[in-house]
């Protein structure tokens, strides 16, 4: 049997969601689940974990997350393909398939995605100014992403559509580095 990529399958899974939404008129109700899903499962990467261990049998599975989706407020758009990926064996792909269905709403919505890279977590009022230069800069709404990696040291990592604005300390010393090779 042919092995599909996670990538493919949560592109698959993430379109499935979006075009249900549409069908229903329910597209913002369902990002807004997504969202909140999202948060949820990267604050608490256990909760994948288990919903992912196939001794536990897919109908209390379901009958759990119906429950918490009843807590929470989620659509019934949502509780269904949560559904189809409880049925499918998918809960190990399901962070993924939720940002894939951010992506294609962020797309199909004109909205550019934003990550900035950064050595230790920026503030709000950072975040919201870079965002504010962002749009301007892109003529588009923005959403920004903050990533920490200690590895740049200091500055900041711009990441957008297929460009990068690198004004870290890591990428001055390695150009710095370069510089004095060529010269010796």
């Amino acid at each position: 049997m042919k092995k599909i990529s996670k990538t493919k399958i949560a592109s698959t899974y993430g379109l499935a969601l979006y075009e249900a939404a549409i069908s229903e008129k329910s597209t913002k109700g369902v990002f807004d689940d997504v969202m909140r899903l999202y948060d949820i499962l990267t604050k608490e990467s256990d909760i994948v974990g288990l919903l992912a261990n196939p001794i536990w049998n897919t109908s209390s599975k379901k009958n759990t997350l119906s429950e918490i989706a009843k807590k929470i407020g989620l659509t019934q758009e949502t509780l269904n393909c949560l559904d189809v990926v409880a049925d499918n064996g998918r809960f190990a792909e399901l962070p993924q398939i939720l940002a894939e269905f951010m992506h294609i709403y962020y797309v199909k919505n004109g909205i550019v995605e934003v990550k900035a890279v950064s050595a230790k977590k920026m503030s709000v009022a950072q975040c919201n100014k870079l965002q504010i230069k962002m749009e301007k800069k892109l003529g588009r709404k923005v959403v920004l992403r903050n990533e920490i990696d200690a590895n740049i040291i200091g500055g900041l990592r711009v990441m957008y559509e297929s460009d990068m604005i690198d004004a870290s300390l890591e990428d001055k010393i390695n150009r710095l580095e370069n510089v004095m090779k060529g010269g010796l």
